[in-house]
């Protein structure tokens, strides 16, 4: 479990690739103060196990999964990443609650400076409009952000300077992709209904309307 609070931004030392599958090692420092061998970390947002370590620098795997599901698949050697180290259990909470697993890819739209803000609009698949809503939370590239307005196709979310320093959003161009996490709350109360729904389906049997003459 993660909170959307970058630590750290990383540099992608080498990229391994197979037809659909990768191993990326991260140039990092902070990840590595207490690292051990099967740590998870959050790579742009994507939950990733440590394989191996270094003083310098970490490995993951990414398997064919998330090869296609994230944009992991665009790093090269020299690209910059958000990371966080999955939350300890006395930690601080600052963002929301974020799994880690990436539910689609969308994709920057448009970007512009308000006074110290730099609002960026992204275009996201419509099948996670009704995860959205104004005010309401979502992950981008690992980032626990707000969302400052949003319709069925494009979602808007505006950057503090500190978050323009301290992670990769804002040196991000028009046309380049983003990891989107749902807010996991939501998926979870859309679960439970979907499933009080099907409850409510299953109990009506043909046994059923036949004893109350219904058939």
């Amino acid at each position: 479990m993660f909170t959307g609070i970058v630590e750290e931004i990383g540099t992608v030392e080498s990229v391994k690739a197979g037809a659909q599958s990768l191993e990326l090692a991260i140039k990092a420092k902070t990840m590595l103060e207490d690292v051990k061998l099967g740590d998870s970390i959050a790579v742009n947002g994507v939950c990733l196990t440590v394989t191996s370590f270094t003083s310098q620098q970490f490995t993951a795997d990414v398997m064919p999964e998330t090869f296609h599901a994230t944009s992991l698949r665009v790093l090269t050697r020299g690209s910059t990443v958000n990371l966080e180290r999955a939350i300890a259990a006395n930690g601080r909470f600052g963002g929301h609650f974020v799994s880690g697993h990436i539910d689609g890819v969308g994709t920057i739209i448009s970007k512009k400076r308000v006074e110290n803000a730099l609002y960026i609009e992204i275009e996201y698949p419509e099948e996670f409009a009704h995860y959205f809503l104004h005010r309401g939370s979502v992950a981008l590239d690992g980032t626990s952000l707000t969302i400052f307005a949003v319709d069925n196709k494009k979602l808007t979310i505006s950057l503090i300077p500190h978050t323009q320093e301290e992670t990769i959003l804002a040196e991000k161009n028009i046309g380049d992709p983003v990891n989107i996490e749902c807010d996991l709350l939501a998926k979870y109360i859309e679960r439970m209904l979907h499933q009080k729904k099907e409850e409510k389906t299953s109990t009506i049997t043909m046994d059923l309307l036949e004893k109350h003459g219904f058939a």
